[in-house]
């Protein structure tokens, strides 16, 4: 039985009208009632869209050329990010490496630092996992480079490490950030900050950039190939 014929013919029965209350991550309570749980995804929708309707998309179009620039000048695009948005970070290195141009030899020099697991289990035994990211920049980058980091709340130290390792190596850093945007906002160059206290959310906009960016990206490769 669906959602509307269950309602209408239990209009009165307990079942339609016991509330049931889900935490939001920033602590607040939220209500919905039994036979109605479709308002859950609707909210979260609601959510979701709210902040793609309120963005301020300059970051956005001035990190896609930023890394357009790189890629025509040979240079490599680093990634990395933890959880989620390390999951996050090897998709869009994937779709840029390949999906921007769907052609071979034309798509973006692009590195996921989370993708090899023996290194990363090699360097969190012996550096520490602070360190996963930052030792791996270490040999392999190279000035005017890029790094992008994707982080929920900016705050990860294993996150901030490689920020500082690319600074010193001349390489430029960009951060796709949630919540307040940490300490990640304040260090890198380029931040891409979505003021938005969850976590869910934030992982959702930073697949969402890359795809805006990837799509960008294309069009201007296929200008020139």
């Amino acid at each position: 039985m669906d959602d509307a014929k269950r309602i209408s013919g239990e209009v009165g029965g307990i079942m339609n009208y016991h509330p049931k209350f889900f935490e939001q991550s920033d602590g607040a309570r939220e209500s919905y009632v039994f036979g109605c749980e479709h308002r859950f995804f609707s909210d979260y929708a609601q959510t979701l869209t709210g902040v793609l309707a309120d963005a301020n998309w300059t970051n956005v179009l001035k990190l896609s050329e930023m890394i357009l620039e790189g890629h025509n000048s040979g240079r490599r695009i680093f990634l990395c990010g933890n959880g989620g948005s390390a999951a996050n970070a090897a998709h869009i290195a994937n779709d840029l490496v390949y999906a921007v141009a769907e052609r071979s030899g034309a798509g973006i020099d692009a590195i996921s630092l989370g993708a090899n697991t023996a290194v990363l289990t090699c360097l969190g035994n012996d550096v520490g996992y602070d360190n996963i990211y930052s030792e791996q920049l270490a040999v392999s980058g190279r000035a005017d480079d890029i790094l992008i980091v994707l982080s929920g709340s900016g705050n990860s130290q294993n996150i901030i490490n490689p920020i500082h390792m690319a600074q010193s190596q001349g390489m430029r850093t960009a951060a796709l950030l949630g919540f307040d945007g940490g300490v990640c906002k304040q260090i890198v160059d380029l931040p891409l900050h979505f003021n938005v206290s969850n976590m869910q959310i934030a992982e959702d906009l930073q697949l969402i950039i890359g795809h805006m960016m990837m799509k960008w990206l294309k069009k201007e490769i296929a200008s020139t190939i």
